[in-house]
C-alpha cells in the first residue's frame, strides 16, 4: 500500500517473515518495509519476542513522517537550485542577444562603410579620369570621345548612388536573433531551455 504525506507517497509492504515455516509461530511474524526512496537509512521492522509490530507502528510511522521532512527539503533544493540555474541562463542569454545584436549592427556598419569607401574611390577615379579628359583637350592631341564622357558621367552617378551619406541612415531596424547566432555567447548553455550544452 501508499501511506502518503504532504503529496510523498511511500510505498509500504507487510508480509509474512517465514512463510514456508510450519511452526504457527514463526509463520505468525510479520514484517514491515518501507520503499528506500531517498534515504539510506533501514527501512524494515519486524515482529520480535520483545516487541510486536503493532509496537512499533508509532516508529513506522516516525520514519515515514521523516522521510516526508528529507523529501520536502529536497524538493525544496532542488527548486531553488532550478530557479537560480533559470536565472542564470536567463542573464547569459541577454547578454548573448546584446552581443549578436552588436554583431548585427556591425555587420550594417561594414556594410555602409564598404559602400561608403567605394563610393569615394570611384569618386577619386572620377576626378582622375576627368583630369585626364580635361588634359587631353587642353594639349589638342585627342579630343575626348562621347562615350568617355557617357562612362564619367555614369560613374559619377554610380558613386552617388551607392553612397549610404547621400541620405544619412538612422538606427537599422533588428531582427531576434537565431540560435546559431547566440551559440557563440551562452558560455556553454543550451539556447533553448536552462541547461548546459555538452562539450564536443
Amino acid at each position: 500500500m501508499d501511506v502518503v504525506v504532504d503529496g510523498f507517497a511511500y510505498f509500504v509492504t507487510v508480509r509474512q517473515e517465514f512463510p514456508q515455516s510450519t511452526n504457527p509461530e514463526r509463520s505468525a511474524r510479520l514484517v514491515v518495509e518501507v520503499a528506500h526512496g531517498l534515504t539510506t537509512r533501514s527501512g524494515r521492522w519486524r515482529d520480535r519476542k520483545n516487541r510486536s509490530l503493532e509496537q512499533a507502528l508509532g516508529v513506522i510511522l516516525a520514519e515515514i513522517e521523516e522521510r516526508a521532512m528529507e523529501d520536502a527539503n529536497h524538493r525544496a533544493n532542488d527548486e531553488r537550485k532550478r530557479l537560480e540555474r533559470e536565472t542564470r541562463w536567463q542573464a547569459v542569454v541577454e547578454e548573448a542577444k546584446e552581443l549578436a545584436l552588436r554583431e548585427q549592427l556591425a555587420a550594417v556598419l561594414g556594410e555602409e562603410a564598404g559602400r561608403w569607401r567605394e563610393a569615394a574611390l570611384i569618386g577619386e577615379y572620377c576626378n582622375a579620369l576627368e583630369r585626364r579628359l580635361g588634359a587631353l583637350e587642353a594639349d589638342g592631341d585627342e579630343q575626348p570621345m562621347g562615350s568617355q564622357r557617357s562612362w564619367l558621367e555614369w560613374a559619377r552617378r554610380y558613386a552617388r548612388d551607392i553612397d549610404p551619406l547621400r541620405r544619412p541612415p538612422g538606427m537599422p531596424t533588428l531582427r531576434e536573433p537565431t540560435p546559431d547566432e547566440l551559440r557563440p555567447y551562452l558560455k556553454g548553455w543550451s539556447a533553448h531551455e536552462p541547461k548546459r550544452q555538452a562539450q564536443p
